[in-house]
């Protein structure tokens, strides 16, 4: 079943980086409506750190699952499904402040697909 780890991990990574791509991509769209609206400058500044905040964090655990997929010894089992945990919880928030939106379906499916990676990932062998 390690193959299927692999693809499972590569799968979510690709997801991941997709989703950080057309995210990162809406930046200025985003960042003029903060401009016309009449949002208190501090929370327009926050707005905009969290929006590269959540492109950063879908582009690093693409890179890291892609990695682990690459080089199987370059993580455990639990550090993959600990992080793909934050994919998972970063779904939940989505939904729970915005709602069904597309957003939090990349991050779940890239989340669901690293936590099985993860799963059926080998033990790490014992020197």
């Amino acid at each position: 079943m390690k193959l299927l780890g692999r693809i499972l991990l590569a799968s979510s990574a690709i997801v991941l980086a997709i989703g950080a791509w057309i995210h990162t991509a809406g930046f200025d769209r985003m960042s003029a409506g903060v401009a016309k609206s009449d949002l208190n400058p501090f929370l327009g500044r926050g707005l905009k750190v969290l929006w590269l905040q959540d492109s950063t964090i879908a582009i690093v655990l693409a890179i890291v699952f892609a990695v682990v997929a690459i080089r199987p010894a370059a993580a455990s089992k639990p550090v993959i499904v600990l992080l793909a945990l934050v994919a998972v919880m970063t779904a939940a928030l989505t939904y729970y402040f915005i709602g069904n939106f597309f957003g939090g379906h990349i991050f779940l499916v890239a989340g669901i697909a690293a936590i099985l990676g993860g799963f059926l990932w080998p033990e790490a062998t014992k020197p």
